[in-house]
């Protein structure tokens, strides 16, 4: 199958996919339009940080395959395969895996298969990586604000805390395997072990063991040789995470949730922003089996703001509220996911020269 016929399989996917989960939302459209004429022009910085997240996304990718020793696609190129690479996660099952074959595919317009292919999986890691990182930082943002009375803390928060920090340190060692020895040869062994699947796997790695040892070789070398590409990525990715919890700060002001206003209140708001962006993206990636993490994204903010939100706040609105406060969140963050998808899906059909 040609270049162009498996860009236009990725582009009909996502658009069936779109169609599917307009049919599929839980609320009509007219009560969706009432709710978005309530958040007036707080859509506007809501939709426009992505601009900028999606921009370090590119950047984060783009230290990557420049590590790599690949041949370096121009800017833009990278920033709209990043774009439609997420819109194709968000939309199809099994969520993060939708876009990464269709950035394969695409790259090979500009370096060999093995160099595309590594780049992907690096960054793809590096995407993961700086999840767990940022889980990580969020326990001591939480016990930071523990220290000045603004949070609290018992027994089920403290095992709920160190139940984190732990499985996130058996992340960071399995990364630091995997950036040592590669991960693709491991994978599909891994995959051979799988009722059905045995012959297939053994299969695929005699026929292209060549290629997959190389891809191997280059996700090692980057962590092993190239810090300062490493390290680079990371930091983009990671403050990519920091800038989304603007989204949910803005969102967080509209509804006069301000901490008492000035440098310190907004401050303490952007905190509670992270706090709540991490326990949400934790609850989600957990369960990524769904288009969209459908159902737990709203669990996840009707939880985490009630649980992560100062004293100050919890004093002046009810419990009840605070849950109705988070199902707002929701709905406003699956409406922005639903129109840059669009934009994502649109993308692909532009721009598309070799």
């Amino acid at each position: 199958m040609t270049k162009k016929r498996l860009n236009n399989l990725f582009f009909l996917a996502g658009v069936a996919c779109v169609i599917v989960m307009l049919f599929t939302f839980d609320i009509s459209f007219y009560e969706l339009w009432q709710h978005l004429m309530k958040a007036g022009y707080w859509l506007i910085p809501v939709l426009g940080v992505w601009i900028f997240i999606y921009g370090l996304n590119a950047m984060a990718w783009r230290a990557i395959i420049k590590g790599n020793n690949a041949p370096l696609p121009h800017f833009m190129r990278i920033y709209k395969l990043t774009i439609s690479g997420y819109a194709l996660n968000y939309a199809t099952p099994v969520g993060g895996l939708g876009g990464e074959p269709y950035r394969i595919l695409e790259l090979t317009k500009h370096m060999s298969k093995e160099q595309a292919t590594s780049s992907v999986i690096l960054y793809a890691m590096m995407h993961f990586f700086a999840h767990f990182w940022f889980w990580f930082s969020s326990i001591f943002i939480y016990l930071a604000l523990v220290l000045i009375g603004d949070l609290p803390i018992n027994t089920t928060i403290g095992i709920t805390l160190g139940s984190i920090a732990l499985f996130c340190m058996v992340a960071f060692w399995i990364f630091q395997k995997g950036y040592e020895g590669g991960l693709v040869v491991n994978i599909m062994r891994f995959l051979g072990r799988i009722p059905g699947l045995k012959g297939w796997a053994s299969r695929f790695i005699e026929r292209h063991r060549a290629s997959l040892e190389n891809i191997d070789r280059q996700i090692a070398a980057l962590h092993k040789q190239d810090k300062r590409a490493f390290y680079t990525s990371f930091f983009f990715e990671y403050m990519s995470r920091v800038v989304q919890s603007l989204e949910i700060m803005f969102m967080l002001l509209m509804f006069d949730i301000d901490c008492g206003g000035g440098i310190t209140g907004y401050t303490l708001v952007f905190l509670h922003s992270i706090l709540i962006l991490s326990f949400t993206t934790l609850c989600a990636n957990l369960i990524g089996f769904l288009p969209m993490q459908l159902g737990v994204q709203e669990g996840g903010f009707m939880l985490s703001i009630p649980a992560t939100i100062g004293h100050s706040v919890r004093a002046a609105l009810s419990p009840q509220r605070l849950i109705a406060v988070g199902f707002y969140v929701s709905l406003i963050c699956r409406v922005r996911e639903i129109i840059w998808i669009f934009i994502g899906i649109a993308l692909m059909k532009m721009w598309n020269k070799d």
